[in-house]
């Protein structure tokens, strides 16, 4: 079989997800596996999409491999997919599956990602694997690799692939109208967007009109950014980013010195875009700090948001992680000019109050892994290592003595017939 593999790491040859290809090739000879190194040549693929194009076109399978950088692919794994698309490169009816490494933070939601986009270009899809990082250098690790592709070439034998949704309707946008301006107390509300269409830009323009806030409004669409992060850890050490592009210092002197973030984005491939993600992926710069805790955040949408379950996902998720209040998110699907004007409303609210609630099982969950993770490379990843210590980000259940020891005694007691028929 002709085997096209999409390598999103930016690392390249070297990308620990792609050795997980590469011994899936070794262990199951017979096979011709073509590599695309989507990730570290994503400037050069911009330029001339031509022979990607023929590779994926010429084969009988599609597996994307890529490491999970901030809830989905990297960036230059979005554009990659934004290029196939704009390329028109036909892979209907063509086989398609993933393999992702990362410490499982989010990675069901990168994996949804992936397929909505796969579904999309017409490609049968059928589950991938994630693997830990260190899951190749394990027996049960190199089993499971084997078993996933067995089960690939299974399903492709017997003509099995994950159901198509259903057909996307039109999108019928409703225009937000202007407001008259309110007036406007001490803060500094940013929002940030990526070239922003006249829809959403209409949007941006009511939201900084109904917000008793000042509001200030950057486009990353025209930061010039060197490139998507590289995963080089750099920053790890020295704090500082491996790009000379100035970013890590706009992000932290420009970007998070606002009291409230809202971003304004149209909805493109299953995603924020290409951009955004760069964006996102860009602030590793901070490594795995909530260095905006407490901090309100918003969106405001241009698309059918109500259409993109697992893009909602990531939405609230990112808020949870980070211990944000998520003040709303207005779209134009509906009612945009109530949506915006509720939104703010909860932004004035909450930074008027202060108010951050409790984080739910997105937010508890993504940060145990993020836990367990700092605690193990303390050694390395030392700046974020003295922030988890410093706010009590080490709730290992391990250490609540007392509590355990209670919990002995409540199993003492109920272990007992008559006390537990009496309680």
């Amino acid at each position: 079989m002709h085997i096209a593999v999409l390598n999103g790491s930016p690392k390249g040859e070297y990308s620990i997800t792609l050795q997980t290809v590469r011994y899936i090739e070794k262990m199951r000879p017979g096979h011709v596996f073509e590599v695309v190194h989507a990730g570290q040549k994503i400037k050069a693929l911009e330029k001339d999409f031509a022979a990607a194009k023929a590779a994926l076109e010429r084969a009988e399978l599609i597996l994307l491999s890529y490491p999970v950088y901030t809830f989905i692919a990297p960036s230059q794994m979005h554009r990659c997919i934004e290029l196939m698309k704009e390329h028109g490169v036909d892979l209907r009816g063509k086989y398609v599956s993933q393999i992702s490494t990362s410490k499982h933070f989010y990675d069901f939601t990168a994996h949804e990602y992936v397929r909505e986009n796969a579904q999309d270009m017409g490609m049968k899809y059928v589950r991938g694997l994630s693997a830990d990082m260190d899951d190749l250098l394990k027996e049960k690790g190199q089993a499971d690799a084997l078993a996933f592709f067995d089960h690939l070439m299974f399903c492709m034998q017997e003509g099995l692939y994950e159901p198509f949704g259903p057909e996307a309707e039109a999108f019928a946008p409703v225009d937000a109208t202007k407001a008259a301006p309110k007036a406007k107390g001490e803060g500094d509300v940013l929002v940030l967007t990526d070239r922003p269409n006249a829809r959403l830009q209409a949007m941006i323009d009511r939201f900084e009109a109904e917000c008793t806030r000042p509001v200030r409004v950057i486009d990353i669409g025209q930061y010039p950014f060197r490139g998507g992060c590289l995963g080089c850890f750099k920053c790890a050490v020295s704090g500082k980013c491996v790009y000379k592009d100035g970013f890590d210092e706009f992000l932290r002197g420009t970007i998070q010195t606002a009291q409230a973030i809202v971003y304004a984005f149209t909805v493109r491939d299953h995603s924020m875009g290409a951009q955004f993600k760069m964006y996102d992926d860009r602030n590793f710069c901070n490594g795995h700090r909530t260095v905006t805790m407490g901090m309100p955040v918003g969106y405001i949408v241009d698309g059918a948001l109500g259409r993109e379950a697992n893009l909602r996902t990531v939405i609230e998720a990112r808020a949870q992680v980070g211990s944000n209040f998520l003040a709303g998110v207005a779209t134009n699907e509906r009612e945009p000019d109530r949506e915006i004007s509720m939104l703010a409303a909860q932004i004035g609210y909450a930074l008027e109050k202060k108010y951050v609630p409790p984080q739910n099982f997105l937010g508890v969950g993504g940060m145990k892994v993020f836990r367990d993770l700092i605690w193990i490379m303390q050694g390395m990843m030392k700046a974020d290592h003295k922030f988890y210590k410093a706010h009590g980000q080490y709730d290992f259940p391990q250490k609540q003595w007392k509590t355990m020891l209670k919990m002995q005694l409540v199993g003492l007691l109920i272990s007992n017939p008559k006390l537990m028929a009496k309680a």
